[in-house]
C-alpha cells in the first residue's frame, strides 16, 4: 500500500511437493491464521488456488473461487 501498510491474506505451508501447498487464511477477528479449505474442497492446492481464494474472500469476488475451466473469457 502507498502508506506502507501491509495486510496479511494467507499463509502457505510446505507439503514436500512443489505444486501442493497447505493453506491458512488470515482472520482479522482472531489476529491470526486459520487452517482453511480451498474452494476445491481440499486443504492443499496450488499457490494460485490459495491466492484466488484469499483475494476472493477479501475483495468479495466469488468468481475468484471458480475453477479455471469454469471461467468465461471476456469478449474481445
Amino acid at each position: 500500500m502507498p502508506d506502507g501498510y501491509d495486510q496479511p491474506l494467507f499463509r502457505l505451508g510446505w507439503t514436500g511437493k512443489r505444486d501442493t501447498w497447505a493453506f491458512a487464511i488470515w482472520l482479522a477477528s482472531k489476529d491470526g491464521y486459520e487452517v482453511s479449505v480451498l474452494p476445491s474442497g481440499s486443504f492443499t492446492g496450488t499457490v494460485e488456488e490459495a491466492m484466488d481464494c484469499a483475494c476472493g474472500l477479501y475483495l468479495s469476488d466469488p468468481t475468484a473461487w471458480e475453477l479455471p475451466r469454469q471461467r468465461i473469457a471476456p469478449p474481445h
